[in-house]
């Protein structure tokens, strides 16, 4: 494993940072634009990230995968070695500790991880997108020596607090409020579904602050956990992302301090949203690599069984299958990459992030099913992963946005560009 984060460390991470800091805005934007028109190969810095994370997943991930998810245990030991690798703070720049890499490459290390584990992808999509990358655009520097530099390598880990239990989809209809109260805001109200929620140190909280500007009255907080007047519910036991946990984050007259308050008062949905784009590629890398990992596993199987007197990979039933399997899979993760190029290029990616989510989602799903209609009855035990890899697909298509709210904002944000 020391060789692994030292061929990490040197041979990519670092070289592949400096690389990416040493161009010019304009130069990078131009990269990046490039790159959208050849998405069929990768740049030999993102391919040495890829096999590096696939070494990692490997070695580390798939062979306590299982064991994991049947315990529902919290891959701490992993977790604090995907911090030293430096994959907990991908797009946090070197200047705040980061490894300040760009989204292609964490979205190739986010499909590489969740093909071994996709709790453990999961964990490293929250920590990323959700917790540090609102922090790292809108924290002040006093807010990043608190709540950023300490959550880069794998000691802690934060968590994201925006759903509730009466809204659902509709983030902007925030019933958690936050009242100003001298030198401390006292925020009250439940959060739900919260992943990392047992094990995050600090969390970034969104609750009304002017009821009256309904979305426009929604302001962003950084909590510590613990702090007096929050309390956890308890963990919830779920179909698939087994090893995370996941639970409600109670605020009952909890005061934090003024100077907690992200951003500007009211800009917490924008805030929210843009976290929210961003994270869709996080999360349809999670998708890819739980869609690869159900290829490979109907792949090896159809290989090995024999089925009136041959190997079931040469009936035609089953190659259609496998065809079908690959066809999703390579389509949407051409998707997900134009969405990160776009992203990296400082152009709008938006509608690209959602239809790269939505795609990769539903190929995950796709896959997993085929994969266990390929196993037959091994593919409906827990012996065989196919089974693990149809649960943890199902979760793909739900947070960060449905299916529903995805084809919503494509289909908006397509209406616009005709009119």
């Amino acid at each position: 494993m020391a060789s692994l984060k030292t061929f990490a460390r040197t041979a990519f991470l670092r070289k592949a940072a400096s690389s990416l800091r040493g161009c010019s805005g304009a130069a990078r934007e131009q990269s990046a634009v490039r790159g959208i028109s050849s998405l069929a190969s990768l740049p030999d810095t993102h391919e040495m990230l890829r096999k590096t994370c696939r070494d990692f997943a490997d070695n580390e991930l798939v062979p306590i995968a299982a064991q994991l998810d049947k315990e529902c245990r919290f891959p701490k030991e992993q977790v604090k070695k995907l911090g030293e690798l430096g994959l907990l703070c991908m797009d946090v720049g070197e200047e705040d500790g980061g490894t300040g890499l760009d989204y292609l490459a964490y979205a190739i290390a986010m499909e590489e991880i969740s093909r071994g584990c996709a709790s453990t992808g999961c964990i490293m999509s929250v920590n990323n997108s959700l917790y540090l990358g609102p922090i790292k655009t809108y924290a002040t520097e006093a807010q990043k020596e608190q709540f950023l530099k300490p959550f880069l390598n794998g000691d802690r880990v934060g968590c994201f607090a925006l759903s509730e239990p009466g809204n659902g989809s509709d983030a902007g209809a925030a019933s958690c409020t936050a009242k100003l109260d001298g030198d401390s805001w006292v925020l009250n109200g439940t959060k739900a579904w919260i992943t990392n929620g047992y094990e995050a140190e600090a969390t970034v909280v969104f609750a009304t602050t002017d009821r009256q500007k309904k979305h426009k009255g929604i302001s962003a907080f950084l909590v510590p956990i613990p702090s007096e007047g929050l309390s956890r519910g308890k963990k919830e036991d779920k179909l698939g992302i087994k090893a995370t946990s996941t639970c409600y984050l109670i605020f009952e007259d909890c005061r934090v301090p003024k100077e907690n308050l992200l951003g500007e008062t009211g800009f917490g949905f924008k805030i929210a949203m843009q976290t929210l784009d961003a994270g869709r590629i996080g999360i349809a890398g999670q998708a890819l690599g739980i869609a690869q990992a159900s290829l490979e596993c109907a792949i090896d199987y159809a290989f090995k069984r024999q089925s009136f007197g041959m190997p079931i990979v040469k009936m035609q039933t089953i190659q259609s299958k496998l065809a079908d399997m690959e066809m999703r899979l390579q389509s949407a993760r051409l998707l997900t990459w134009q969405a990160a190029l776009l992203k990296d290029a400082g152009k709008p990616y938006t509608k690209e992030a959602a239809m790269a989510k939505l795609a990769a989602s539903e190929t995950a799903t796709f896959n997993a099913h085929q994969a266990i209609q390929i196993l037959g009855g091994m593919g409906f035990v827990t012996d065989m992963p196919a089974e693990r890899h149809y649960r943890d697909a199902r979760i793909t298509e739900i947070y960060e946005g449905t299916s529903e709210i995805q084809r919503l904002v494509i289909a908006g944000n397509l209406i616009k560009e005709y009119s």
